[in-house]
């Protein structure tokens, strides 16, 4: 019954990790799992259109990418140290904290999975459960 019940009521949507100055390099940086950092601000109508998008990634990639989020205005240190001019800005991490790419501005969710699948996840199709 479990598929079953997964395509009558849905998945569970999971979260991104919220990030701030202080576990920054913790989350991001020492991930033991890829990483996509949203950084949004209070206020920013794009930044709104993208939270679904975000936390359907965070479902879809579940245990494969760490999705996460980072209020530019309650981090102003980790803002600037990752050069954040504008919001919304995606940032892509590879494990260990190597940044592999970069979008500012609204982009859709198909955009964002085929970045993930082809730069983080080497190529892998994301399995669709």
């Amino acid at each position: 019954m479990g598929w079953f019940k997964d395509l009558l009521v849905g998945k569970p949507k999971a979260m991104p990790v919220s990030v701030n100055d202080g576990n920054f390099q913790e989350e991001v940086l020492r991930s033991a799992l890829p990483v996509v950092l949203d950084v949004w601000g209070p206020g920013c109508l794009p930044c709104k259109r993208l939270e679904p998008i975000v936390v359907d990634l965070a479902t879809r990639y579940q245990g494969k990418v760490k999705v996460a989020e980072l209020n530019a205005a309650a981090a102003p240190h980790t803002t600037a140290r990752l050069g954040v001019r504008g919001t919304p800005t995606v940032i892509y991490f590879r494990q260990g904290g190597q940044e592999v790419e970069r979008v500012v501005g609204f982009k859709g969710s198909l955009y964002h999975a085929e970045v993930i699948e082809q730069l983080l996840l080497d190529g892998a199709v994301a399995q669709e459960s």
